[in-house]
């Protein structure tokens, strides 16, 4: 895969998205970041928002909800099950907007995304490979307009931030 703009990858298919970052953190931290409550309302969410966990069993079959709060005060939900989950190198789950979601473009939002997360450590630091497989190429073309791009690069912007944190205290 070749870069492309902003650190997005070009997708090895018309339906799915593919995020890389590396963090400058250990893979055993950065996995806590992303799978435990405390830590995930630190840092999720674009940049001026903030996030509330209202359910997170992180197992096979266990749901998630996530609500993230615009500074205007909207509330954006996801939600979504976990399917897959190896310590502590990868979880693969659905990811669907909550139908208390009012956006602007609720009919076009990509329903049955399945995320996976894959983390690979190396000389101490991270790559993340974030990749978003939607149910069809139109679905995956609605998501990229919305801005999840830059969405996500927001978000780990912030966890670049929340990690900088740890090392200072």
């Amino acid at each position: 895969m070749t870069p492309g703009p902003g650190g997005i990858h070009d997708s090895p298919s018309d339906r799915e998205i593919v995020v890389i970052r590396t963090f400058q953190a250990p893979r055993e931290l950065v996995w806590r970041a992303m799978t435990e409550r405390d830590r995930i309302e630190q840092w999720w969410g674009p940049e001026g928002f903030s996030t509330t966990v209202e359910e997170l069993d992180f197992q096979p079959g266990g749901r998630w909800k996530y609500v993230m709060t615009a500074p205007d005060g909207t509330k954006y939900p996801v939600e979504g099950v976990f399917a897959e989950i190896l310590e502590p190198e990868r979880f693969v789950a659905t990811d669907e907007f909550g139908e208390a979601f009012e956006g602007p473009g609720v009919s076009d939002l990509p329903q049955g995304v399945v995320t996976s997360t894959l983390l690979e450590e190396s000389g101490g630091e991270t790559t993340m490979t974030l990749r978003m497989l939607h149910q069809s190429a139109e679905d995956r073309a609605n998501h990229e307009q919305m801005g999840v791009e830059g969405g996500w690069h927001s978000s780990f912007n912030r966890l670049d931030r929340y990690f900088a944190g740890l090392d200072s205290q």
